[in-house]
């Protein structure tokens, strides 16, 4: 596999305390796969993505291991060397749009000026490429949009200007962090299948962070299921969900809904089962 992103046995601790909070995370992301990081609220999947990111909490170090994107290492980048690569080829979809973009600032101005400072357009090419950029997102009335506030436009176009910003540089990886945790079960469906189209058309390797298997099914090629802080199985989605192979996957299985199957009685995951993982993992 020609990966773009490479984690190798990655290992972080809080530094107050030592605290493992990753342990042994190895994973690989090619061009044009979506890899989804899939497990329970804590399991350490936000972590991964904000080490690929270089945005890790002062209070978190990386004790070992190792994170290549397109052949450079990132742990123990410096900011400014940081900076670089994520202009150069890493971008963002975080988990809430309202949050996400700058309330005071118009849509127009937050999508030009990363155009302007990463391809080093003028404020006309820019304007022109965000219309386009608007329109592939299949935004209604794209310069009616761009003159607006986030708050003037809903959940479902905010996460879509989002989602233009993410892919007009033209990165070769995305980290998608939850992208539709904050939008009603219709709008997740528009987002998940307009992402799915335009890493299909850009050739764009994806790390989507999630804790809905349904999505992972949706538009996932592989996934690694993470329990404490460890991956406790990996592979291709298909087989994986065909014949889960470690109990705490099969029991993560079972506590989904499945739509599919009305009488599916759900059975969450034991406990005992949860810290046995943990335990093992330490």
């Amino acid at each position: 596999m020609n990966a773009v992103l490479t984690i190798d046995r990655l290992c972080a601790k809080l530094t107050a305390n030592g605290a493992r909070l990753l342990s042994n995370i190895s994973l690989g992301v090619a061009a044009g796969e979506v890899h989804g990081l899939v497990g329970m609220s804590g399991a350490g999947k936000s972590m991964i993505a904000k080490a690929v990111l270089g945005v890790l909490p002062p209070a978190v170090r990386v004790t070992s291991g190792s994170i290549r994107f397109s052949g450079t290492e990132i742990v123990g980048l410096s900011r400014l060397g940081m900076r670089e690569l994520l202009a150069r080829g890493i971008a963002l979809i975080p988990q809430d749009p309202l949050t996400a973009l700058n309330p005071t600032r118009r849509i127009e101005a937050q999508m030009t000026d990363v155009m302007r400072a990463r391809l080093g357009l003028d404020a006309k090419a820019a304007r022109l490429r965000a219309l386009s950029l608007l329109e592939e997102v299949q935004i209604r009335e794209p310069a009616s949009v761009l003159r607006r506030f986030p708050h003037e436009i809903s959940g479902g176009q905010r996460q879509r200007v989002l989602i233009a910003i993410a892919f007009a540089c033209n990165p070769k990886l995305i980290v998608a962090d939850e992208p539709t945790t904050a939008l009603d079960v219709t709008v997740q469906k528009q987002i998940l299948r307009l992402i799915h189209e335009l890493r299909s058309k850009h050739g764009t390797a994806i790390l989507l962070v999630t804790h809905d298997l349904g999505v992972v099914a949706k538009i996932c090629d592989s996934l690694s299921v993470m329990h404490a802080g460890v991956i406790v199985e990996q592979g291709a989605v298909a087989d994986v969900i065909a014949a889960p192979a470690h109990p705490f996957t099969r029991a993560l299985f079972a506590a989904t809904p499945r739509h599919d199957r009305p009488d599916h009685e759900l059975r969450p995951v034991p406990d005992a089962m949860q810290r046995a993982v943990a335990e093992a993992s330490t």
